[in-house]
């Protein structure tokens, strides 16, 4: 069985860090891209940042310079770095698996073979 499981999401301030992680299991990541989405309230689900099997990393211009990703594919683990939180990060994060053939879209939904459940994201003073 396949699955994709985010945890470390919670209640933040603006300005604090908060690291997210995502544990998959039930395939094999090396032949997928990884990455984050985030769902707001009302807003459609987004590709925040992602990284393909080779290390390539593609990120939304709304959070480049706050958002840093990475993998560890032995581990089967991808976690999300976020500084500087603000309100507007609050979401649902979702992590994800797209095929590596598209890595070049995996910012794009449409791509997504593997959803995780999401964690929620608050960020509020």
């Amino acid at each position: 069985q396949v699955h994709l499981v985010e945890s470390g999401g919670g209640l933040v301030q603006p300005g604090d860090s908060l690291r997210l992680s995502c544990d998959a299991s039930g395939f094999n990541l090396e032949n997928f891209a990884i990455g984050w989405f985030r769902q707001a309230p009302g807003k459609e689900r987004e590709g925040v940042i992602c990284i393909g099997s080779r290390g390539s990393t593609y990120s939304a211009d709304s959070v480049k310079g706050r958002y840093t990703t990475g993998r560890d594919d032995a581990k089967g683990t991808l976690y999300l770095q976020i500084d500087r939180l603000k309100p507007d990060d609050t979401a649902v994060y979702y992590c994800a698996a797209s095929p590596q053939i598209f890595v070049n879209r995996c910012l794009n939904s449409n791509y997504v073979q593997y959803w995780g459940q999401g964690t929620q994201v608050t960020v509020s003073s």
